[in-house]
């Protein structure tokens, strides 16, 4: 079976809300979708339902609780039980809701920095206060320094708001990793709320993901775990995702929280995700591919350029790259005047980087490396 992710797509003047941004003269490779056809499968699913010509309200999705059943025990060797599952219109409300039903208004969350910029709104939302504990790079790998915190914790810390893999910078956390986390989580009596919407696109040959509530019984019983095919798929404008909670008093909390507020989930959406948990796996083999070798050219060319460095990512299609050797205040404007709209490592706490999007084909790739590669240089001469 074979995939053609180099097939050239016009979205400039589609809905599309990541080549709408900017005009015509700027690559557009910030906000985390792809540029790829979606699978076959989910198209014929959605065409087969629309086909049908009757849009009321949905039943509870058990063909889709099937599919990400499956899915965790096939991909994970996670056997969730039915009732764990809330599906919900997307992970940022899932954010959202568990600054909001896990801490009080005199409480605290626990986050990464830098991080995807809903985790911070997500406190400040809800007004919020929170604890922002750095990222640093060991090995080439991003990985949270949760010790930072010493002297920083104020005893009302409620929620650990964890992300693996890690948005913006690609790590893949380990078991000894994860299970430190934990260990953190227990010793402050701390719910975790793990964002892993982006753990089936792993790049890395041998690395493997594993989901926080899998390290033990008191893992599960301590978390919320978020999940969507959302990334996987580039069905991120349908929206459907689900939060796995084992604990069932955390699940009433989250439950509580959504009601009335958090929208059932689209009949659409529930068919695509259920289609691509089911039948899309060939297709995302291929795309993880064909994303590992847009990765290596990417960072190869990256890391060739003065004043540039990036720590290639072990997952997702975004690469993080430090841009604070060009002695520029303004990095993303710099690059935006030479025809690049990247994401403005301010937005996730760190002004001197950027997120690259390489979830793009080749062809645009390349024309992304000649523009920075032309705007690094002439700076440079």
């Amino acid at each position: 079976m074979t995939f053609n992710f180099d097939e050239g797509i016009d979205r400039h003047h589609s809905d599309s809300v990541k080549w709408r941004k900017y005009g015509e003269a700027v690559l557009p490779m910030w906000v985390a979708d792809t540029d790829f056809r979606v699978p076959e499968c989910i198209t014929q699913a959605l065409q087969r339902r629309v086909a049908h010509g009757v849009f009321g309200y949905g039943a509870h999705p058990t063909g889709l609780e099937e599919a990400i059943l499956s899915w965790c025990e096939r991909r994970y060797g996670w056997k969730v039980a039915p009732q764990w599952l809330v599906f919900m219109p997307g992970v940022v409300s899932s954010l959202n809701l568990c600054v909001r039903a896990f801490t009080q208004a005199d409480e605290l969350s626990i986050a990464p920095t830098p991080i995807y910029p809903p985790f911070r709104r997500a406190a400040a939302l809800a007004d919020r206060q929170q604890l922002l504990a750095p990222l640093t790079l060991v090995d080439n790998r991003w990985v949270i320094d949760l010790n930072a915190l010493e002297g920083h914790l104020t005893g009302r810390e409620r929620l650990l708001m964890l992300c693996n893999p890690q948005n913006p910078g690609g790590t893949v956390y380990r078991r000894e990793e994860l299970l430190a986390q934990l260990a953190f989580a227990r010793e402050h009596d701390l719910i975790v709320c793990s964002d892993e919407i982006h753990c089936d696109l792993l790049l890395e040959p041998g690395v493997r993901h594993t989901p926080f509530a899998t390290l033990n019984e008191e893992a599960a019983q301590r978390s919320i775990t978020l999940m969507s095919p959302s990334k996987s798929f580039n069905i991120a404008g349908l929206g459907a995702s689900v939060a796995i909670i084992p604990n069932p008093e955390l699940r009433k909390r989250f439950s509580k929280a959504m009601a009335g507020i958090v929208p059932h989930v689209d009949v659409l959406a529930l068919t695509a995700a259920e289609a691509a948990w089911r039948d899309g796996e060939p297709w995302l083999a291929a795309q993880c591919d064909y994303l590992r070798r847009n990765r290596d050219r990417l960072c190869d060319s990256v890391n060739a350029l003065p004043g540039l460095r990036v720590a290639p990512p072990q997952a997702t299609y975004l690469a993080w790259v430090d841009a604070s050797g060009l002695g520029i205040e303004n990095p993303a404007r710099f690059f935006n005047a030479a025809g690049l709209g990247f994401s403005p490592g301010g937005d996730f706490g760190e002004p001197q980087f950027v997120r690259i999007n390489f979830g793009c084909t080749a062809a645009t790739l390349e024309e992304a490396i000649n523009r920075l590669t032309r705007a690094v240089n002439t700076r440079s001469a």
